[in-house]
């Protein structure tokens, strides 16, 4: 049947080249790539959209998956409206243009991204943010390619911030778009009346269209792309709390003791940053012992464990050896034992090694320490 031999899309009558898939070059008995009509009468040359959409047509019929939604919307439209002035290809005719498309494939050695758009994404990170923004400006492109890409890769807190700045209608189209862990630690985030209001605003989203949502997605990456660069990617108070969690333990408690004095939410925001031995037991989760154990060395959990004469110094140390294996825990206690005392300086240098050890395991992701809430349940 004649049906077998065709693939149903048919050919086009003419028309402009569709991007960079030009007309037909001649090939070996084709004729110039033209092809009869299925009813019979003079060949047909294909064009360049028309061999577009015959690639695009096989493709899907092979169950791949492109992105055509990546394309500008006028060559969508383009490639729809081809499509529908097509009928049917011949075999013979769709393997010329298969085999052009695959040999156009072999002959690539390099593509590089659709626009200036494009090109600004991947270059993100390896040129200055101030020449980014000013090349957008200038060339007046869509900044963001997806806005909501942007937005979901922000913190919760960032997110909440949004939020908070922004109508609970949007607030409501915002939260509806992350994924559901992200949206619940932004609702987390937010004060009790706000994250309710917002939550309920969910239910007048029904009607929101796609393009309502990519207003909303780019107002909001504009907003975040506006704020002023930092020179510190951590606050104040982290940073000097981690200044003081390397320093000896008299120093900090001086500093710490000033700061109080000067600024007492200042010096909170401190408190929370530092990491000491005392506030391992406290703010380490039991089943990250094991984890820290693999990067430790034996000799320094000895020396730690031995200089350990404060009550919360102990608490950590009982807290390590209970919650490591039985047979390390029992080699630790007996080389403590034989030990003896730890001169002061060996002793907070120890300590440093194992502070500075779990913050190296918190900062790869490794292991995820509690959070005041969890401190206060």
């Amino acid at each position: 049947m004649q049906d077998d031999q065709m693939l149903a899309l048919p050919m086009a009558t003419g028309g402009n080249d569709f991007g960079d898939f030009s007309a037909p070059a001649p090939m070996g008995g084709m004729g110039g790539m033209g092809m009869d009509s299925p009813m019979g009468g003079s060949p047909v040359k294909l064009s360049g959209k028309a061999k577009a959409a015959i690639v695009v047509r096989l493709l899907l019929n092979e169950g791949a998956d492109i992105p055509i939604e990546e394309l500008p919307d006028e060559l969508q439209m383009e490639l729809t409206q081809q499509m529908g002035k097509m009928r049917l290809v011949d075999r013979e005719t769709l393997y010329a243009v298969a085999s052009e498309f695959a040999e156009m494939l072999d002959n690539v050695g390099l593509t590089f991204p659709n626009g200036l758009a494009g090109a600004l994404t991947a270059m993100d990170g390896k040129i200055s943010r101030l020449t980014a923004s000013r090349l957008r400006k200038e060339a007046g492109v869509r900044q963001f390619g997806n806005p909501w890409d942007r937005l979901k890769q922000l913190p919760p807190e960032d997110l909440a911030s949004l939020a908070e700045a922004e109508s609970t209608e949007v607030a409501a189209v915002l939260l509806s778009k992350l994924e559901t862990a992200k949206a619940a630690q932004m609702l987390a985030a937010l004060p009790g009346p706000v994250a309710r209001r917002i939550a309920y605003a969910v239910s007048h989203t029904g009607n929101v269209t796609p393009e309502t949502v990519d207003r909303i997605g780019l107002s909001l990456a504009a907003q975040v792309e506006a704020r002023p660069d930092l020179a510190f990617d951590s606050s104040p108070g982290q940073r000097v709390g981690a200044i003081l969690t390397e320093a000896a333990a008299a120093k900090r408690d001086e500093v710490l003791t000033a700061l109080e004095e000067e600024d007492q939410e200042f010096a909170t925001d401190v408190r929370k940053a530092i990491y000491t031995y005392s506030l391992i037991a406290q703010r380490m989760q039991p089943l990250d012992v094991p984890k820290l154990m693999r990067v430790l060395a034996q000799p320094d959990l000895v020396t730690a464990i031995a200089f350990a004469t404060d009550e919360d110094d102990v608490a950590t140390s009982e807290f390590l050896l209970d919650n490591m294996s039985n047979r390390m825990a029992t080699n630790i206690r007996e080389e403590v034992a034989e030990r003896g005392k730890v001169k002061k300086s060996d002793g907070e240098a120890a300590f440093g090694l194992i502070v500075s050890a779990m913050r190296d395991l918190v900062t790869s992701g490794e292991i995820e320490l509690k959070s005041d809430e969890d401190e206060e349940e």
